[in-house]
């Protein structure tokens, strides 16, 4: 080899190490403006981990969540981005069901509140809904029941005299450690109320839209990255992406929309009704911003796969909010 290039190559090596030295000093002191703490970039402070050590029994209760989830968005500001309309929620009571109803309403809309057995949470839920201006009402059942979804689109339609909007949001979540641990029960029960009841729903309320009405539902970043300890839960909601997809084809013509937003960890009752204390912890520390999000984060959302005046041109997509790419 010639010598000529020896010096060239000895200075490019120097100057490799003197980059790599600045570089490990600035790691060394935490980086420029980099902090421990969670990713801080709303309108106000979100509560992060370590969280109080707690677990529900299910279906979960809002009232009992310690911290309790920030759900009615203080600085959003309502611009009829909803008005004279009516939506159904199943789940409405409480988590991004809640803060869905509070902020449809604060865009004009009336909302159904279906839900499970949380009394207390859907009249909260109710009462917040209330508050902004608009009529709400509450109707309890089971989501997998397709006699319940004709029997909630019925109330809504007679309580406000049309529908608009869908919002398929109720979901039953339940960790396991093994395959062999995921009982068929569980796995029916998973299925029957996340896919069942999303399918019930919307079949129900599909002949009642007119164009420009809209069906938003509850995805999950578990149906797109999966999630080793929620086979089941993944499984749905990677169904519930897919029957999104094919939804939005199928309804293109009637001028419906169909679109999902897809959470990552949300701080709701759902998770600690589902996993241990130690685990509820911990909860979102695993997310690039290193806490799980609220719900009046993911709400918002909703609010523009809804409205006409924002997303006329987008169906069949999953939106993902899942705190940024590259968690550990």
């Amino acid at each position: 080899m010639d010598d000529r290039f020896e010096p060239r190559a000895e200075k490019i090596a120097d100057q490799e190490r003197r980059i790599q030295d600045g570089v490990d000093a600035k790691a060394r002191k935490g980086g420029a403006g980099e902090t421990d703490g969670a990713v801080q970039a709303g309108a106000r402070a979100y509560p992060e981990p370590p969280f109080p050590k707690q677990h529900q029994t299910k279906p979960g209760d809002e009232a009992a969540l310690d911290p309790a989830p920030l759900y009615d968005a203080p600085f959003w500001k309502g611009s009829g981005k909803l008005e004279g309309m009516a939506a159904i929620i199943t789940g409405g009571d409480s988590g991004i069901g809640r803060a869905v109803a509070v902020l449809f309403a604060r865009e004009g809309c009336d909302v159904a509140i279906c839900h499970l057995d949380e009394d207390k949470d859907a009249a909260d839920t109710k009462a917040a809904v209330e508050a902004e201006g608009r009529r709400a009402i509450v109707l309890q059942g089971d989501a997998a029941d397709p006699a319940f979804s004709e029997a909630a689109v019925r109330a809504t339609l007679e309580a406000f005299g049309r529908l608009d909007v869908v919002v398929p949001n109720a979901a039953f979540q339940e960790h396991v450690e093994a395959l062999e641990d995921l009982t068929f029960e569980h796995f029916d029960r998973t299925l029957k109320t996340n896919l069942y009841g999303y399918f019930n729903l919307v079949k129900a309320a599909v002949p009642h839209l007119k164009p420009g009405g809209a069906i938003v539902m509850t995805g999950s970043v578990t149906g797109i990255m999966g999630n080793e300890n929620l086979l089941d839960y993944s499984m749905t909601k990677g169904g519930i992406h897919a029957f999104a997809r094919s939804l939005g084809t199928h309804l293109a013509p009637k001028g419906i929309r169909v679109n999902v937003v897809a959470p990552g960890p949300v701080w709701t009752p759902l998770n600690p009704a589902d996993q241990q204390a130690d685990k509820v912890a911990k909860f979102g520390s695993q997310t690039v911003m290193k806490r799980p999000a609220q719900p009046e984060e993911i709400a918002p959302a909703f609010v523009f796969l809804a409205s006409p005046q924002m997303s006329s041109y987008i169906t069949g997509e999953v939106l993902p909010i899942i705190g940024g790419y590259g968690g550990g």
